[in-house]
């Protein structure tokens, strides 16, 4: 088992959820922690809550480090209307997470190597800084070279996800256009996010 997946499969067991919804998740047979502490059940603080949704929301997105995503915060809270909304929309533009949902690769750490391994355009231009932030109309697209790997193939064909309305796709071009900033109710979460908790854990 690789790395990058005993990563994912760490990070579902610590939080305690299926975060991406996947068949292979751990979760779907043991529903609790990892450790020999594992099972037992404490009633989490306000702190506590607030701390696992903001590791949910960091975790979905390939677990983002904390410096890049405490940026994200101060960026959405200088953005007009919700923060927490805000929030989503920042983390749905960013390169990777855009690759992920346009279902051109399977998990978003794929999503990451993906990006920074030169196999993606944006405009016509190779971005390989999977932090980049893609914008209303830019259109994404797989360079040709890379259209026949068998990670891409296999994604394409997945019926384990569906495409979300604030893009379109077109799988037989390999080519996408980001529509616009999704609110968080467009975003096809898995399990519930609670991005008004990460703000109240950042605004202590």
């Amino acid at each position: 088992m690789a790395k990058r997946e005993q990563a994912k499969h760490k990070i579902d067991r610590r939080l305690g959820v299926n975060l991406w919804g996947r068949p292979k998740s751990p979760l779907n047979n043991r529903e609790y922690g990892p450790g020999q502490h594992g099972q037992r059940r404490r009633k989490p603080s306000d702190y506590g809550i607030q701390l696992m949704a903001k590791q949910k929301l960091k975790g979905y997105y390939g677990n983002i480090g904390e410096k890049q995503f405490r940026k994200y915060y101060a960026e959405a809270v200088r953005r007009r209307g919700d923060t927490g909304e805000n929030l989503v929309g920042i983390l749905e533009s960013r390169l990777d997470a855009v690759i992920y949902r346009m279902k051109f690769v399977p998990t978003v750490f794929a999503a990451r190597q993906f990006v920074s391994h030169g196999h993606v355009k944006v405009n016509g231009r190779r971005v390989n800084v999977p932090s980049f932030m893609v914008k209303d109309g830019d259109v994404i697209e797989v360079k040709e070279k890379s259209r026949e790997l068998p990670m891409v193939l296999e994604a394409v064909q997945s019926s384990e996800r569906d495409l979300p309305d604030y893009m379109e796709v077109d799988h037989s071009a390999m080519k996408g256009t980001f529509l616009r900033l999704p609110k968080l109710e467009d975003v096809p979460y898995p399990v519930q996010m609670e991005p008004n908790l990460v703000i109240e854990y950042y605004s202590r």
